[in-house]
């Protein structure tokens, strides 16, 4: 792992460097990425086929794409788990969804806006090495409590049958075995096999993030989540076996370039970690993606104090934000840019990954200081509505005429004059 201390003499350029690590803009992906939606662009199905056997290793007729297979039988205690999770999510996506409304404007005109759900989703979930039967909730289920009629589902293949029975349990009405660049230009342009949807949504590796920023135009996207990260804010109060636990956690995921941060001032909590990671590492299983991705980007950051350290996560912008201090209730309020913030020491990330309610596609890459979460809201339509009576359009007129006047377009103002003269 990377140690930056405040006391070095490069401490400053080199935090930078670190916090700039994540970029979603790499010039090469890009090229590949263009030449795949090209293609898919060009010659719909057959490049799909193509792609799918060069990429996932896995020969397919067009037809053979889509799932058609119902929910496969998993055990008891899955069943369960997707259950309580489920609800969870649902019932949290429920709170967070937009009402229409109105309000009468000063010249008594009514207005306000409507919330309608998409028609046509699309829902990307990863494959690779974990069955992320999580992130089938954590996008599915918003887009049902959305309302939306048709959830369109894509994932590498093969879809591993747990996948499968969360993808089908959450809502989705159509499943394509298909993964990477190709899915996402698929769903934003249409094939015989996969009609066109209106907005995509899910995480992926770099090629599927940059297939959703390049196609950003034929198709509205969520927001560009990549590796994942943590960045945990720790004092002399914080339990280390917890903090290198979620940082072990964080580390596993498989792609070897999450980013997992620790921020502290205390000198004895930045040694302990790196000993308690050292003494955790050895029992997990997925050992090997875990000391891939604290190498690459594994850092341990000591600062002079816990304001510091909250600038320093303000200028990170990190998905997932843990807080282990003594006064937490001061310190969160002034944390802004993070994806989400896990308060104390009984909120592990993996909570909010797993089952606590909000959805776990979250910003990364520095995104969060502009882009929010994936929420409900995000599968909702919002559309202004106008109503003006004779009365509020003549009260509105003088201000019309002003604009149009200054503005020369005469047109404009005619547009509403016209209404109050014989014909």
């Amino acid at each position: 792992m990377q140690i930056l201390r405040h006391d070095q003499p490069d401490f400053a350029a080199a935090l930078a460097k670190a916090i700039a690590g994540s970029s979603l803009f790499d010039q090469t992906i890009d090229e590949r990425v263009r030449a795949i939606i090209a293609d898919v662009q060009a010659r719909g199905d057959d490049a799909l086929v193509e792609l799918t056997e060069r990429f996932d290793r896995v020969k397919l007729t067009a037809e053979q794409l889509r799932v058609t297979a119902p929910a496969p039988r998993v055990e008891a205690s899955l069943r369960k788990a997707i259950a309580v999770a489920q609800k969870n999510i649902a019932a949290f996506a429920k709170r967070s969804l937009r009402k229409n409304w109105r309000m009468r404007n000063a010249q008594g005109a009514s207005v306000g806006e409507k919330f309608e759900p998409f028609g046509r989703v699309g829902i990307y979930i990863p494959g690779g090495t974990a069955p992320l039967v999580s992130t089938a909730l954590m996008t599915i289920v918003l887009a049902k409590a959305a309302g939306c009629p048709e959830i369109v589902v894509c994932s590498p293949p093969p879809i591993n049958p747990d996948l499968l029975y969360a993808i089908r349990k959450a809502g989705a009405t159509e499943v394509y075995q298909l993964g990477g660049a190709q899915a996402v230009a698929a769903m934003a342009l249409g094939t015989a096999a996969v009609k066109r949807v209106q907005k995509i949504f899910g995480p992926g590796n770099a090629y599927v993030v940059a297939a959703k920023r390049l196609l950003v135009g034929h198709v509205a996207i969520d927001l560009l989540p990549g590796p994942s990260e943590v960045l945990i804010i720790a004092d002399d109060s914080a339990d280390v076996r917890f903090v290198a636990a979620d940082m072990l956690a964080q580390a596993e995921h498989g792609s070897g370039h999450e980013r997992v941060w620790l921020v502290t001032p205390s000198r004895k909590v930045l040694e302990a970690t790196q000993t308690e990671i050292a003494r955790q590492l050895p029992s997990l299983k997925r050992r090997e993606f875990i000391e891939l991705a604290l190498r690459h980007s594994g850092t341990c950051v000591l600062v002079k104090n816990l304001k510091r350290a909250v600038a320093v996560a303000n200028e990170f912008a990190p998905e997932h934000c843990e807080v282990m201090t003594k006064n937490m209730a001061k310190l969160v309020p002034q944390i802004r840019t993070a994806g989400a913030i896990f308060i104390g020491p009984w909120s592990p990330t993996v909570v909010g990954d797993y089952i606590a309610g909000p959805s776990h596609t979250l910003p990364t890459g520095g995104a969060g200081k502009s882009f929010a979460g994936l929420m409900v809201d995000q599968f909702q339509r919002r559309t202004s509505v106008v109503e003006l009576s004779r009365a509020s359009l003549r009260k509105s007129l003088p201000t019309l005429e002003k604009f149009a006047d200054v503005e020369g377009l005469d047109a404009h103002a005619a547009s509403a004059r016209i209404r109050f003269t014989e014909g």
